[in-house]
This record gives structure tokens, sequence and C-alpha cells, in this order.
């Protein structure tokens, strides 16, 4: 089982009462529980039934009409490295709570599921009914910034043209989550390096939050020019290390051990200037 140092040393559950847990009717217990087997990758078969089965729970619902339970759920399996899951978010994708449809997602994404592209293309474009929008403002039909970044990672060439029109989308924090889809789904480096570039210059943004996000979005994508510009931005140093570890990442792969390209010293020594 993944992570089990990890798991001996926090002392509030077992893998068992987690288990038991999510199964009963104390229902923030249920929501930790969930909370908790993802927190600590918990791949056991039986975890993964429950959770999968917490993804169609009716009991936990908030005054809106969201799915806590869910939400958490949909969560937690998408660090499990289990692909049998993906019908259960694919389908989760329909789900009124704008929330678990984002949750689901990052999920998709972060297992690497192509399978999912055509249902995320459709709440792209907000062609799947009966979904709420977000709760609080700006009131997103969507968590578009969610699915342009599946759409991107996951490779779905398809999606160019629906994602082209998000390049100009009012809320910053889509249009940064476009540039990046466009930067890895376009395969003219000079022309992939213009949504890098944008993506830089959003680092000097005003607002804290944006240039978070953003430091997200460079480091996903190894972004290597924007390696000084990550450096100098006014935000913590902690998330500019691990942007930065993602620009390394990316150099290491294009290279061959123990050779070091140029890019992988450079960002090395930026990351030790930050420490």
């Amino acid at each position: 089982m993944d992570h089990q140092p990890d798991i001996q040393n926090d002392q509030s559950l077992t893998v068992e009462q987690a288990i038991a847990n999510l199964q009963g009717e104390d229902l923030g217990l249920r929501v930790y529980a969930a909370w908790w087997l993802g927190r600590f990758r918990v791949d056991a078969p039986e975890a993964i039934e429950v959770l999968m089965a917490a993804l169609t729970d009716e009991d936990d619902r908030t005054g809106v009409g969201g799915y806590p339970l869910r939400r958490n759920a949909a969560r937690a399996l998408g660090k499990l490295g289990d692909h049998r899951v993906v019908p259960a978010l694919i389908q989760s994708l329909d789900c009124t709570d704008f929330y678990v449809r984002e949750a689901a997602a990052q999920s998709l994404e972060k297992l690497g599921e192509p399978s999912g592209i055509p249902q995320l293309i459709e709440l792209l474009n907000n062609r799947v009914a009966g979904t709420l929008p977000a709760p609080e403002p700006p009131y997103l039909v969507q968590p578009f910034d969610a699915i342009l970044e599946a759409l991107g990672t996951l490779g779905a060439m398809d999606a160019v043209p629906d994602i082209l029109p998000f390049l100009d989308h009012p809320v910053p924090r889509i249009r940064y989550a476009a540039n990046r889809a466009m930067y890895q789904l376009t395969p003219n480096p000079e022309i992939a390096s213009e949504y890098g570039d944008r993506l830089a210059q959003a680092l000097s943004n005003d607002d804290l939050q944006l240039r978070r996000a953003v430091l997200a979005d460079v480091g996903a994508i190894g972004y290597l020019p924007a390696a000084d510009a990550i450096a100098q931005t006014l935000a913590e140093n902690s998330l500019k290390l691990i942007s930065l570890k993602g620009l390394l990442e990316k150099q290491l792969q294009q290279t061959t051990p123990p050779n070091l390209s140029a890019g992988a010293i450079k960002v090395m020594t930026l990351m030790d200037e930050l420490l």
C-alpha cells in the first residue's frame, strides 16, 4: 500500500476505520474519511470501491445543492492511480455540483486518461444539461480552468478550436489556463512560445492569487524561458520552488544522465538561491 509510513504517523485513523467510516451514517466522518483515503494514497481495492460508491451519494448535500462527499471522493480517486475509476469520474462530469465537476476534471487529468476528452469538450462548451453554475462570484457556468488544464495535459488536439475563444475570457485565471493548454497543444515551438511568454508576463500581475496560479501554470508546462521571471515573482519562495521544479523535471526529461543541460543547471542555480 502506498505511503505506509505517512499512514502510521497519522494517529487519528486506520485504513480499516476510514473505510468503515466512509460507509457509516455520520456525514462528517464520511467526508473526512474520503479526504483521508486520498491524502494517504490508500489504493486498497476496498477503499477504491467505497470511494466510487461515494460519487453517487445523495445524503450529504449543502443548502445550495452541493455534494461535499462526492467532491472529496472525486479528488481522492485521482490520486490513487487506478484507471478502473475512470468511467465513474466521467459520469461525475455530469453532476449538478460545480465543484464535483471540477474535481472530476482534475482527477482525469492526474490519471492521464484520454477517454474523458469528449465529455470534457462537451463541458467546455456548456453542452451538458442540468449542471449548475458556481455558487459564488463570478458564477462561472463551468469549471473552465480545470477543464482547459485537463485538455492540455491530455493532449486533446481536437479541442483546440474550442479552447481558442478562452484566450480572451474576461476571467484572468481562465485566460491563463487557455494559454497553458495551447502551449501544450501547439506543435510549432515558435508559436507555442507565444503562449508561454504570455504566462511569463502574467507573473508580474498585481494580484497575488493570480501570480500563484500562473506559477503553477508555468511549472506544469516546464516553460524554461520563464525561469528568471519565476524566481523574481512576488510570491512565496515555496511556490516558486515548486514551479521551478516543474521546469527542472522537463529539462531532465530531455537529457541523458549524468549529463545536465544548460537549462537544468540554470534552474538548479535559481532554486539554490531561493533556499
